[in-house]
């Protein structure tokens, strides 16, 4: 495989990969070389969690999303969730992994590492300049309606919370 770097930013690397697919045949693929992120459900002793509704300007507006956030270089999923967690909702927790999922494998490598949050506690948040977001409290059951309504359509946070809602017996 060669590699040809298009452009770097924050959110990873874009570039053209010369590639053997298992056919045999050569091809360039675009990709973005992604660091990973984490995500994670804050779930409250009275069975509500907090949601956030935050401005995505890809998007194209304001949608309904768990707290979430890049993996800084060297930090575990685990620490990211935690840290993604007190910075944009203020709360802090005890973390359970509930899954791995890819975002989107046509074109990126980026995986998000699951996370559900119990018995929290609130602390300061500290959101980045770009980030627009106010939280909201509510039933389980209320988050898991929007899903259905299709008012929720961020895939991680959707398959958070249906994991979440309906734990592995």
């Amino acid at each position: 495989m060669t590699r040809r770097s298009l452009h770097t930013s924050s959110i990873g690397d874009y570039g053209v990969e010369t590639v053997t697919l298992p056919n045999g045949r050569e091809v360039e693929l675009t990709v973005l070389r992604h660091p990973g992120a984490s995500a994670v459900v804050p779930l409250h002793d009275d069975g509500t969690v907090t949601l956030i509704r935050q401005h995505r300007h890809a998007a194209g507006g304001t949608i309904w999303e768990i707290p979430a956030g890049k993996l800084d270089p060297g930090e575990s999923p685990a620490v990211c969730a935690a840290r993604e967690l007190a910075e944009e909702v203020g709360l802090v927790g005890t973390l359970a992994h509930l899954t791995t999922i890819h975002t989107t494998p046509a074109f990126t490598d980026e995986v998000i590492h699951l996370y559900v949050a119990t018995g929290l506690a609130t602390v300061a948040t500290n959101l980045d300049v770009d980030e627009v977001i106010a939280p909201v409290r509510m039933p389980l059951a209320d988050a898991v309606a929007l899903i259905h309504r299709g008012e929720m359509t961020d895939a991680k946070s959707i398959v958070a919370l249906l994991l979440v809602a309906n734990p592995a017996r």
